[in-house]
């Protein structure tokens, strides 16, 4: 499959396919290192050229699902999506699109949920470069929001120190749930149409993907042995709920795959296995899940102190 996936692009594009899947073979290393259980590979093939492979844990240790994916596909006509942000392009434009996205879903309440999504889009002369990372706590610690931010700002001043100014409160506005009035999480990082210099752009990618595990993997370590009970429980898949609700109403990547007649099973591969809507529920003023609404303030984090 994947001589035939990257033969389909341009040989930068093809390039920024492999070097794309070596991102998503370090990073499911890493995660089943901590988890103790390993990944399940689902390659596939698309019918209007190119693929990919879904990479999927279910049921660890650690994780109650996670999800790292790996695509590389041609197209013939833009989706709409596309289309409403580039009306330069014409519908019918034939382009390549690869990247990795992954989606954490932690079986301990006080591990957040991360989201982790890089990715590289041609269509004639036109590219772009686009891609983010944030955090969706439970019960968060200021610390773990800190060092989360910290870590991401450093990623971003190895290579612009223009970039996590530019792109926190970009996150901020994206990861908005416009119809709950409240932010999914305490957000991170997120650009779109990066389109300044190929190799700059393809390195910067590249090197979000080992940001990405400096940022989550020592949170993970600190509270996935925290002691929790049937009401932490309720409240993390109440709180996937508005995961859910972000990523089928608003979430562009979602969109991208569904109007570009992608792969079902991998473009919903970011669902939690298990969620609850609560009719009207309201946390109890003063409880711990009361207390992360104040977390969800956009901040700037990376400037405060633990």
């Amino acid at each position: 499959m994947q001589p035939q996936t990257v033969a389909l692009a341009t040989p930068f594009g093809s390039r920024a396919a492999q070097a794309l899947l070596g991102v998503q073979e370090r990073i499911c290393r890493a995660l089943a290192q901590a988890d103790g259980q390993d990944f399940r590979g689902d390659a596939w093939e698309r019918a209007e050229g190119g693929g990919g492979l879904s990479r999927v844990l279910s049921g660890g240790g650690v994780f109650e699902k996670a999800a790292v994916l790996h695509s590389a596909i041609r197209g013939a006509g833009l989706p709409p999506v596309v289309l409403r942000e580039h009306p330069q392009l014409a519908p019918d434009s034939p382009y390549f699109a690869t990247g990795v996205s992954l989606i954490c879903h932690p079986r301990n309440p006080y591990v957040p949920t991360v989201h982790f999504n890089v990715r590289y889009f041609e269509a004639g002369e036109v590219f772009w470069f686009g891609g983010g990372m944030d955090l969706t706590p439970y019960y968060p610690f200021r610390e773990d929001c800190i060092h989360f931010h910290r870590t991401l700002k450093a990623g971003c001043d190895r290579h612009d120190p223009r970039h996590y100014a530019q792109f926190k409160p970009w996150c901020d506005r994206y990861f908005h749930i416009q119809h709950r009035a409240e932010q999914r999480g305490i957000g991170g990082i997120f650009f779109n149409y990066l389109k300044d210099d190929r190799e700059r752009g393809l390195d910067f990618i590249l090197d979000l993907g080992a940001t990405f595990l400096e940022a989550y993997l020592p949170i993970v370590e600190r509270r996935r042995g925290l002691a929790h009970g049937q009401r932490e429980r309720d409240f993390l898949l109440y709180r996937r709920g508005r995961y859910v609700e972000f990523n089928l109403i608003y979430d562009q990547g979602t969109l991208f795959g569904l109007q570009s007649g992608g792969r079902i099973e991998s473009i919903l591969a970011s669902l939690p296995p298990e969620v609850a809507w609560r009719y009207d529920w309201r946390p109890e003023p003063g409880s711990p899940e009361d207390g992360l609404a104040e977390f969800l303030v956009p901040q700037d984090w990376a400037s405060l102190t633990a």
